[in-house]
């Protein structure tokens, strides 16, 4: 769990002890109740706080969810970057002397960092290698056959859909955030006027303030 989640869950685990107390002993609910935290209002807070609990537990889900899913993105990504580097460098020598070819086959420069072009890049080398029999014999003296081509271009549809699966999970985890983050505000408010109630009305009994989750100093 990331420090913010546990953050969260511990301050979710604060407002329930105090909900709960605040239901369960008659003093103070009694107390609260005279300063305005009746059974209605209660309700409200309680609302707010089931509301959020289900916010962080759908935000948790989703957050585990994208990572699980950039996890498989990324291990695709590096299996078809790792077999395209080796190819890239064979294809380099086979072709030194013949600068068409090798722009053809766009192996001059350097490799594009941005995602996209590095595919781009990645595509257009197998694409041309499989449908030009002369470059897949010369590649051969490398030890570079057609099934082995074939089998690392068969790797960017993986990759263009696990990339596409994880930007899905991605959305919906930052929505879900969203959501969570506007649920911890509205409680965080609620529950702060609470508290700032409740030290005073409770200011002669601090030993129901510590009832409520509430540090007293002594």
């Amino acid at each position: 769990m990331t420090k913010k989640r546990i953050s969260e869950a511990k301050t979710l685990e604060q407002y329930r002890v105090t909900l709960e107390n605040t239901a369960s002993q008659p003093q103070i609910a009694t107390t609260m109740a005279e300063y305005g935290y009746g059974s209605a209002e209660m309700a409200t807070g309680q609302a707010l706080y089931d509301t959020t609990v289900q916010a962080f537990d759908s935000g948790t889900t989703e957050t585990d969810e994208a990572s699980a899913a950039f996890a498989v993105f990324d291990a695709k990504k590096n299996q078809l970057s790792d077999i395209y580097s080796a190819h890239r460098r064979k294809a380099k020598v086979v072709f030194q002397n013949d600068p068409v070819t090798a722009k053809k086959l766009e192996i001059t420069g350097t490799v594009p960092a941005a995602y996209v072009n590095w595919l781009d890049t990645v595509s257009i080398f197998y694409t041309i290698s499989i449908k030009e029999a002369e470059i897949q014999t010369k590649l051969g003296r490398l030890k570079i056959t057609l099934d082995d081509l074939n089998a690392a271009n068969a790797l960017i549809p993986e990759v263009k859909a696990s990339r596409a699966a994880y930007l899905k999970e991605k959305g919906e985890s930052e929505d879900s955030t969203s959501k969570k983050d506007s649920a911890f505000a509205r409680l965080d408010d609620w529950m702060s006027e609470f508290y700032s109630v409740a030290k005073i009305a409770m200011e002669d009994n601090p030993q129901l303030l510590e009832a409520l989750g509430l540090t007293i100093k002594k």
